[in-house]
């Protein structure tokens, strides 16, 4: 059966594999990428998979929030329903660290992007729906003065605690929409992949990028995940596991949302003012 799957982050890395394996298999799938020509020849690339090929490509920098918005109103003003989100965009390294709206770029495109967007896209996506959140093996405490963009950190700490804070926001949504709204998981793909993150971050080739792309269809699309909304997925352990601990914390979980609500209220009230 076809879904409307929308990945994003998929002008390359896991992202890229997991929408080729998709279109392959016949969905219709929503590409995104923050880069005008990346885009367009990854929908060239896509567009030469099958004869039948059904594919939309979307431009937005989850480093600005308004931009994140933007995308979210294009996508509901063509699609009145959503099947799957694969929330894959990510960032470890960039020449810049702070974003226009004063956040660390790590938590603006690991933590909250992928919270507004999900927040945004919630009235298309189906009970029977998924949410698939790109976790990581690398989650730490997460410094909810530098979540604010108030205290600098090193890449590897604001990326790991970005993710950590991911999957807080993950477990905190599912358990609040519980059977009134998608499955929300989320996934560790595996560690060191063939991305281009682990390439400029570690500075090695990395394993089998389709490792990832295989999970995450497997978390979208099949029974095993049906009934694992709130869970974590290890795939290094190639299971369900315990994140770390402060993501089954309900109170620093609550906590970490409350901020997160904030900081998005405070930023896109004043783009719009």
């Amino acid at each position: 059966m076809q879904k409307t799957i929308l990945v994003t982050g998929s002008t390359d890395g896991i992202g890229l594999e997991t929408a080729k394996m998709l279109v392959s298999q016949g969905h219709h799938v929503l590409v995104h990428g923050r880069n005008q020509a990346k885009l367009e020849t990854t929908l060239q690339t896509l567009s030469a998979l099958t004869d039948n090929a059904q594919i939309d490509g979307y431009l937005a920098d989850f480093s600005t929030m308004a931009e994140v918005e933007a995308l979210a109103k294009a996508i509901a003003a063509k699609h009145e329903t959503l099947d799957v989100l694969i929330n894959n965009a990510g960032i470890l390294r960039a020449p810049e660290t702070t974003t226009a709206d004063k956040l660390d770029i790590r938590f603006a495109v690991n933590t909250l992007a992928p919270y507004l967007l999900t927040q945004r896209l919630l009235p298309l996506i189906k009970t029977s729906g998924r949410v698939i959140n790109l976790s990581s093996a690398a989650q730490s405490p997460v410094d909810l003065e530098a979540l604010a963009g108030r205290r600098p950190l090193a890449e590897m700490a604001a990326y790991s605690q970005s993710k950590l804070a991911l999957t807080i926001w993950s477990r905190h949504l599912a358990l609040a929409l519980k059977a009134e709204g998608p499955a929300i998981i989320a996934v560790n793909p595996g560690s060191l992949l063939a991305s281009k993150m682990v390439k400029e971050g570690f500075g090695i080739a990395g394993n089998d990028i389709r490792i990832g792309a295989d999970i995450l269809i497997r978390a979208s699309l099949s029974d095993e995940f049906e009934e694992a909304s709130g869970q974590y997925f290890d795939n290094d352990s190639k299971s369900f596991a315990s994140p770390h601990p402060d993501a089954l914390n309900a109170e620093k979980s609550a906590e970490l949302v409350r901020v997160i609500e904030k900081l998005l209220a405070t930023i896109l009230g004043q783009a719009q003012g």
